[in-house]
């Protein structure tokens, strides 16, 4: 299993008083605010952090679907991340849609100058099964980037299309989990959201398990729940919460999240990433 990078330069540094953690999202962007970029720094600023970004695509989304992506160049993305760690730092950094190999590989080499922890969702495809990940970056997601990883956060499909493994019921968790441990993440999240019955999550390091329950909401306003669930556990772990205590606290403002989602547009909307900032009480408000 890989052993995360030393703490390097003002990376893991305390913030300076008055200044809230820092959090870099490294993702593509929803042009309909539901998921990605939008959805990372919405859940950031809702947590207390101060969310930073490198965009690493373009897509034109809304409610029905995508309608069209485009990668950035590779220059782009490096000279982005080396802006904002190299001047400002970061506490904490989440990736999302990373979309070709040669981000991947690139991504992953920035993450090991990195001494912060780092959340990867491998991003495969989207809430309306549109892909968001070329075939041939598969293979570097396994040996580049989920070796950086502190917590890998894949849903059900993102654990067939890295290992194979298929999850048809809860008793399947542990062997997805060990099946992406294997890759190298320190920890993992299954996110076993589309089982029947109740939302039951499963994270474990090898060792330890936990298993998050919560009630399954009658919405089906829910874009961008994985975008919005790493990017909590990442503002929770730049505020130095311990990996269970951060993934606690993301799964249930997240749930809230879900359950405040609203529609928009002709399809599938969003969830509410500002509901625990309107008088919602729990652990996901920007407090502590």
């Amino acid at each position: 299993m890989a052993t995360p990078p030393p703490p390097s330069g003002r990376t893991a540094s305390p913030p300076p008083s008055g200044t809230p953690p820092l959090v870099l999202t490294v993702a593509g962007s929803d042009s309909g605010g539901g998921a990605g970029i939008q959805a990372d720094l919405k859940t950031m600023l809702a947590l207390g952090t101060h969310g930073m970004s490198v965009l690493t695509a373009v897509t034109a989304q809304n409610s029905r679907g995508v309608q069209g992506a485009w990668e950035l160049p590779v220059e782009a993305v490096r000279a982005q991340f080396r802006s904002v760690v190299d001047d400002i730092g970061v506490h904490a950094v989440k990736t999302g849609m990373l979309s070709s190999a040669e981000i991947v590989r690139t991504v992953a080499e920035l993450l090991s100058e990195v001494g912060a922890p780092v959340v990867v969702d491998p991003v495969g495809v989207s809430k309306h099964g549109d892909p968001l990940l070329a075939s041939s970056a598969v293979d570097g997601v396994r040996r580049h980037l989920l070796p950086a990883a502190t917590v890998a956060t894949p849903n059900l499909a993102e654990v067939t299309q890295l290992t194979g493994v298929r999850v048809e019921s809860e008793a399947d968790l542990p062997r997805a989990a060990e099946a992406v441990l294997s890759l190298g993440p320190r920890w993992v999240l299954i996110k076993g959201g589309h089982l029947p019955g109740e939302a039951v999550d499963l994270l474990t390091d090898g060792s330890r398990e936990h298993l998050l329950r919560a009630d399954r909401h009658d919405n089906r306003h829910t874009h961008g729940t994985g975008c919005t669930l790493a990017s909590a556990i990442a503002a929770r772990l730049a505020k130095g919460r311990t990996v269970p205590e951060a993934v606690a606290d993301a799964k249930e403002y997240v749930t809230g999240a879900i359950a405040a989602g609203f529609p928009l547009g002709a399809g599938i909307g969003p969830v509410d990433h500002g509901w625990s900032t309107r008088g919602g009480s729990s652990a996901g408000n920007g407090e502590g």
